[in-house]
């Protein structure tokens, strides 16, 4: 890549699941690319084979407190929170405060420096959606006092600075809207579906299945997703709207679970848990948008990304792989709890 063409680029949340792979996806590319982190949620293994890239940086910091950066940027991709429920809720302050006064200090930067921003936003914007595939125009069914609004009203305040700011000219600003994500570097505790299911299944303990596990998610593997981030950011010209990153296929939860045991050959059964509150029934992304603008889809398919994600917990737990087993009886599945939505859906049903 020729200098002329070598961009600067900030990635905040860059030593994280997500962030990692894209900071490493920018240095492929030839850019110069500097990873602001706070290690609340990211983890130091991630970007380890990075330190001593000679066009990478690490700053250890916080995007709740303003920053400077002495070198011009080019770009700027705000990635910085947790994403995962267990995490964000553990510290709910804390992630209100990391969407919103992060996303502002971000915007800030990126005006002073005349850079192009990217948001990363969620899926989450859309709560427990009434429109099935959710469409970029969907405003969305979320609780404002709920127990998810901390995330889930923190990106939806962080996408209105973004579009703020762009229609007054400050900065050019675009919002992906990213779908559940899964892929190697994920962490064993971070209490996302995929992890949870594949740590439990690796090390023999029975899968939880909240609700009747008949709700439904779309899972996209890391590398398609960052390919998409790296579109929306370089698409010309701005698409003044947000975009949708996620793979349409549907899965319900037991589908995925099965596919789990089957593939890591784990003797595991399920076990039922309560749905938590607020937790999306169905979630499956319109890419229409993507498909359309970016010219991008995920390429990925969910066997071969699993593949590769039961790969990285094997390592990490350091469990050998199994060898092939008999055919096994008819898996153990608990008592599945009293709930209130699943009388509904056998009504629906």
């Amino acid at each position: 890549m020729s200098a002329k063409r070598r961009l600067n680029i900030l990635v905040t949340g860059g030593a994280g699941f997500v962030g990692s792979h894209l900071c490493d996806a920018l240095l492929a590319a030839g850019h110069h690319v500097t990873c602001l982190e706070s290690f609340l949620t990211g983890s130091r293994a991630n970007i380890a084979p990075l330190l001593n890239h000679p066009r990478f940086a690490l700053v250890e910091g916080d995007v709740c407190t303003p920053y400077a950066h002495e070198e011009r940027l080019d770009r700027i991709y705000n990635l910085a929170c947790a994403a995962s429920p267990a995490r964000y809720q553990a510290d709910p302050i804390h992630t209100m405060m990391t969407c919103v006064n992060g996303a502002a200090n971000m915007l800030a930067l990126a005006e002073t420096h005349g850079a192009r921003f990217l948001q990363a936003s969620t899926s989450e914007v859309y709560g427990d959606p009434e429109q099935h595939p959710q469409h970029e125009d969907y405003h969305g069914n979320v609780s404002c006092t709920g127990p998810r609004a901390c995330y889930d009203e923190g990106k939806r305040a962080a996408e209105t600075l973004c579009f703020d700011m762009q229609r007054q000219g400050r900065v050019d600003a675009r919002v992906a809207r990213i779908f559940n994500t899964y892929g190697p570097r994920m962490q064993r505790d971070d209490g996302r579906i995929v992890s949870n299911l594949i740590v439990q299944a690796l090390s023999g303990r029975d899968l939880t299945i909240h609700g009747t596990g008949r709700q439904t998610r779309s899972f996209c593997f890391v590398s398609d997703l960052v390919l998409g981030l790296q579109q929306l950011m370089e698409l010309e010209p701005n698409p003044v709207q947000p975009v949708n990153l996620g793979n349409p296929d549907e899965y319900e939860i037991l589908d995925l679970a099965e596919q789990v045991l089957d593939m890591t050959g784990s003797p595991s059964g399920l076990v039922f848990r309560p749905l938590p509150e607020d937790d999306p029934r169905r979630r499956r992304p319109d890419i229409s948008a993507a498909r359309r603008l970016l010219g991008w889809q995920p390429e990925v398919p969910l066997h071969e990304g699993l593949g590769a994600t039961i790969a990285h917990f094997r390592m990490q737990l350091d469990v050998a792989t199994p060898r092939p087993v008999p055919p096994q009886p008819p898996r153990r599945r608990a008592e599945q709890p009293d709930d209130p939505w699943i009388q509904h859906q056998g009504a629906a049903e």
